[in-house]
């Protein structure tokens, strides 16, 4: 695992850019750096030695010398792939690494090799001989890439805060993004929270060359759906591809450890991967529904496995708020993205590499969010002009029990999920900014994604939403940055491509069945751990703020920062305080609403507030 950096353009002092780029990404590698430097270009390098711990420096040139790679990520097939290049283009090879396997296969295959990968990565490629940078992001978004164009130079880097060091780029808060996050309580747009930096979206390419930049899907996760195989092979096939990815992401020449929730996603893995250490967090407040500390103890007992544990406590938690914000680059309104950073601190004092169960839920079909169309069955018989009449009288009554139910079973799936997270309606977010932007309404930014799965069924087309915007926006991006920040890879052996290809053609069948989630997956993973852990309904990753922010000090400290000059100059305040106060009251549960606002505070903060 690696940061990488780098800029195309006429720029004078290259070298001392590139190493100031660099000095921001050294916690994504501190065993060695490196940079590559000409007329043209500079690259820079920081590595975390996983594999090839000699031979693996980088930047790396092709055999021909005309290539040169900078690369963060893992390839698991690399010595696959090298074997078929030994043989069908003759090349030798002089070190051990993937590193070599990726520059050369580029060169041998062109750009169409990165279809040939299975892994995680992001990377930049510059070519002499066309004098051209290529750029490239893994299948599913595991890997970071973000870039921008400015007086003429293209600059790129793993992270922001990396490509906020070359001279000139504006450091300007995209408000279209602040708007978005209040509903998606993530960064959607492929423009980032900073005006002009863009993200290179998953499953593409870019292409840089004479002043101009081409941008290239090469992958799409689409599911699609196919009749006709017998739930008994569907098994047999699924078993063997997970068991396949799961000993490909053990590949390393460090220890492997495991992260460990009580759920069937990590307990599947931390026993067919064979690793020896495990790791979890659990939080000394809230009540039991926030720990899953018994459970993971009990999957680490059944594999044998030496268990780390950390709890958290409220005063722990808000103080790190500043740390996990600037190392987040945008803000997130997950609060388990504070957990993922305690989880990574824990885990980075014994290991550099873990395994860990993200892409299941997407893949699967375990969010609990996805039954809802099977609860809305029942009063699909009432005509949807009534139903509509009723969801719209419903949205005056007074917040009660049932009154959601009412309101969403007159709305299409279209209208109601943007996502696993839906915090602010498009209503209610523009009558707390105090600017709202022209950025589209939810419905309307999704309208094409729905659109092109039209012929799913509604949890299908939720699946479809979460794998194009949640997984990459909220789940691996919060994995990606809380773990780096300590030092530490995260191998997500769920979201291999060779999975993905046996999961997309899986019937509604395989996946919601008896009233259960991930039907087809626990019935694999019931051969490997206990029954009870194979069942076990999702919890996901809790965190008790709803808890404390009913705590009088935690109130008072977020008042505090929801009455500041930061909050004043976006948002009308009263209302922040309003949504506060009722939630300290027990009135209602805003503690989605309060986070999302107060991590962008906190994030804002950190990047603006100089």
């Amino acid at each position: 695992m690696c940061g990488i950096c780098g800029f195309f353009g006429k720029k004078k002092n290259k070298r001392e850019i590139v190493e100031k780029m660099k000095e921001k990404l050294v916690h994504r590698g501190p065993d060695a750096q490196g940079s590559f430097v000409n007329d043209s270009v500079a690259l820079g390098f920081r590595r975390l030695s996983i594999i090839d711990l000699e031979g693996g420096l980088q930047p790396m040139k092709s055999s021909s010398q005309n290539l040169t790679v900078v690369f963060n990520g893992e390839i698991y097939n690399y010595q696959e792939l090298r074997e078929q290049m030994e043989r069908e283009k003759k090349i030798l090879f002089v070190t051990r690494s993937d590193t070599e396997t990726l520059v050369n296969g580029l060169e041998a295959y062109g750009p169409a090799f990165v279809e040939q990968l299975r892994g995680m990565f992001a990377f930049a490629v510059w070519n002499e001989k066309k004098e051209e940078l290529m750029l490239a992001r893994d299948f599913f978004g595991i890997k970071p890439l973000f870039y921008t164009v400015v007086d003429g130079n293209f600059v790129f880097a793993s992270e922001i805060k990396s490509i906020l060091q070359f001279p000139g780029v504006p450091k300007k808060l995209n408000e279209r993004a602040l708007e978005q996050y209040l509903s998606f309580q993530y960064s959607v747009l492929e423009e980032t929270f900073f005006e002009g930096i863009y993200r290179l979206p998953p499953g593409c390419m870019l292409f840089y060359r004479q002043g101009k930049y081409e941008i290239c899907r090469y992958f799409q996760p689409k599911l699609q759906p196919e009749a006709g195989c017998s739930l008994a092979d569907m098994e047999k096939k699924l078993e063997s591809v997970l068991k396949k990815s799961v000993r490909r992401h053990m590949v390393s020449d460090v220890e492997v450890g495991t992260f460990l929730s009580g759920g069937v996603d990590s307990g599947f893995i931390a026993v067919l991967s064979g690793a020896k250490m495990a790791f979890t967090v659990g939080f000394l407040d809230g009540n039991s529904g926030y720990n899953e500390e018994n459970r993971a103890r009990e999957v680490a007992r059944y594999a044998h496995l030496s268990y780390h544990m950390h709890t958290i406590g409220k005063k722990e938690f808000w103080d790190v708020l500043p740390k996990v914000m600037y190392a987040l680059d945008e803000p997130s309104g997950d609060a388990s993205a504070v957990a993922m950073y305690f989880l990574a601190a824990k885990a980075s004092r014994y290991v550099k590499v873990v395994l860990s169960g993200e892409g299941a839920d997407e893949l699967f079909g375990g969010y609990n969010i996805y039954r809802e169309p099977l609860a809305l069955q029942k009063v699909a018989w009432i005509p949807e002009k009534i139903r509509r009449a009723v969801s719209r009288q419903a949205k005056k009554l007074p917040d009660r029990r049932g009154k959601s139910f009412l309101i969403r079973a007159g709305q299409r799936v279209e209208e109601r999920f943007i996502g696993n997270a839906h915090i602010f309606t498009d209503e209610e977010r523009r009558e707390l900014l105090k600017n709202p932007t022209d950025t589209p309404s939810c419905q309307e930014f999704l309208r094409k994604t729905y659109e092109e799965a039209a012929g799913l069924s509604d949890p299908e087309k939720m699946q479809n939403i979460d794998l194009k915007y949640w997984l990459a926006g909220d789940i691996l991006q919060k994995t990606d940055r809380m773990s780096m920040a300590h030092s530490l890879e995260v191998r997500v052996p769920f979201l291999d491509r060779d999975v993905f290809e046996a999961v997309r053609t899986l019937p509604p069948e395989a996946k919601f069945a008896h009233g259960k989630t991930k039907y087809l997956f626990r019935k694999v993973a019931r051969k490997y751990i206990p029954e009870d852990t194979a069942a076990r309904k999702k919890l996901g990753f809790p965190v008790p703020v709803r808890v404390w922010l009913r705590d009088d000090d935690w109130y008072g400290r977020v008042k505090k920062m929801f009455q500041s000059p930061i909050s004043r100059q976006y948002f009308h305040t009263e209302k922040l305080t309003a949504l506060l106060e009722e939630h300290h009251a027990g009135k209602k549960d805003n503690s989605r609403k309060i986070w999302t606002v107060l991590a962008f505070l906190f994030w804002y903060q950190e990047y603006f507030d100089e």
